[in-house]
């Protein structure tokens, strides 16, 4: 990847890169599968990209990052080329050996990437992976129910009267945990069993105002007006806003996580070629940006994120957030033996009365 004298970026597109990778996998029209979560894609995207390459792809859909990982660990990775994961989950990957270090000659458009996504602490300069979404988490809520802008994780955690039984939180370990521990001013990544108890504590009083923990219907409560306040991710907030404009998104002014999506190639893969044609082919500016557009989530992919339809920003403000401001966020890390002190104070906050 080289740089005008414009300024523009020179981008390879994946037809061009099959043809110099000819006599190599991908240049024998091999066969790759990619587990990716449901609906995170274009439906077309595969299509369009064996219609190009010549490659074929399969979808493998995947429910969670930890389904994914039993799958691999189980299997060593085999009957999998591409995965997308969340950021803990490469440094847990990448330490159990079970995908491969890139090849950064055959992913030529990495360039595209703002600079800050190619320096993120999990995997410094992309060894492992390649960030394919990324976001935050936080406040998303109908502000025409809501009496006034909720800005504080205590405004979810200990709601004023009229929200309680109108609220609904995350279920999922990492971003459940980091809504206490961020309110009590700890890192979403803590370790100290003092702190996770704490937050758990916290949680566990919070579930007596919340009408459901919920990780993916919570938007569509929001535009029935079941719920008026919902712990969210940025990108699937924006769903509700797509239905209702009235509902907006905030990130608490404690602070928040920041969470990145990943693309990683598995060890085992015995396509590897044609997997990096893939990530390179989905980093191409017109097709990231073709993913922000269906997914409406914000990709780290600065000439795709700048080709974005201005009036998409417009509806939908948190695709606007700069990457500076994001990158202020705490990075999710893989938490090692801790995981489970996470896991089992979700499970006893969850099966609390």
């Amino acid at each position: 990847m080289a740089k005008g004298a414009s300024g523009l970026r020179v981008t390879i597109g994946a037809a061009a890169l099959a043809l110099a990778l000819q006599g190599t996998a991908a240049g024998a029209a091999e066969k790759i599968v990619i587990s990716n979560w449901d609906g995170y894609m274009p439906p077309d995207l595969l299509e369009r990209f064996t219609a190009e390459t010549g490659i074929e792809a399969e979808l493998s859909v995947h429910a969670t990052n930890e389904e994914v990982m039993g799958k691999v660990t189980a299997g060593g990775g085999k009957g999998y080329d591409v995965l997308f994961v969340s950021s803990p989950f490469v440094e847990a990957l990448a330490h159990l050996g079970l995908i491969a270090e890139l090849d950064h000659d055959k992913l030529p458009n990495l360039e595209n990437l703002y600079d800050g996504a190619r320096t993120l602490a999990y995997d410094p300069n992309n060894r492992y992976s390649v960030p394919y979404a990324w976001g935050t988490t936080g406040l998303c809520y109908r502000s025409d129910l809501v009496p006034e802008e909720p800005d504080s994780w205590y405004d979810l955690l200990r709601p004023s009267g009229e929200l309680k039984g109108k609220i609904t939180m995350l279920a999922t370990d990492r971003w459940l945990m980091a809504a206490g521990l961020k309110a009590l001013g700890h890192s979403v990544n803590s370790t100290d069993p003092e702190e996770i108890a704490a937050a758990k504590a916290l949680l566990i009083e919070a579930k007596r105002s919340l009408l459901a923990y919920d990780d993916t219907t919570f938007y569509s409560k929001l535009v029935s007006g079941e719920a008026s306040l919902v712990h969210a991710w940025d990108g699937w907030c924006n769903y509700g806003i797509a239905e209702n404009p009235d509902i907006k998104f905030v990130v608490p002014k404690e602070g928040s996580d920041m969470w990145v999506d990943t693309m990683v190639v598995t060890a085992a893969s015995e396509n590897k070629d044609a997997a990096h044609a893939f990530i390179n082919y989905v980093l191409r500016p017109e097709i990231h940006s073709w993913v922000a557009e269906n997914i409406l989530y914000k990709v780290p992919n600065q000439p795709a994120m700048e080709g974005l339809d201005p009036d998409l920003v417009k509806t939908f403000p948190n695709l606007g957030m700069a990457p500076e401001e994001l990158l202020r966020m705490e990075q999710l890390r893989d938490l090692g033996r801790a995981q489970r002190d996470y896991t089992r104070a979700v499970t006893e906050i969850t099966a609390s009365r």
